[in-house]
């Protein structure tokens, strides 16, 4: 069975007041989430026209190894504390590259 590359596009959406923090809390994941195998990248981005507004773009080498990740220490401690930090739900997308 061949193993299909996955892209992931997280974006969250920051609590007025809780812009660094949320920040801070997604930067500490890049170091760890780089370091795992199957991450091909891990890229965290601010929004140019909206300060509350952040997005992760990753690459796994399949689905199996972003699995991987959402089982993660470091991964499942943060998602235990961003409840209070989001405006709204976390929107997450997987997306397969065509060309």
């Amino acid at each position: 069975m061949s193993q299909k590359k996955v892209t992931v596009v997280a974006t969250f959406k920051a609590v007025v007041g809780m812009e660094n923090t949320l920040r801070d809390e997604c930067l500490a994941l890049v170091e760890p989430t780089r370091a795992e195998a199957g991450c091909l990248n891990y890229d965290f981005h601010s929004s140019c026209d909206d300060g509350t507004t952040f997005m992760f773009y990753e690459n796994w080498v399949s689905k199996e190894e972003l699995d991987k990740h959402l089982a993660t220490p470091h991964l499942q401690a943060f998602l235990a504390k961003i409840p209070g930090m989001v405006a709204e739900p976390v929107q997450i997308a997987l997306w397969e590259k065509l060309a």
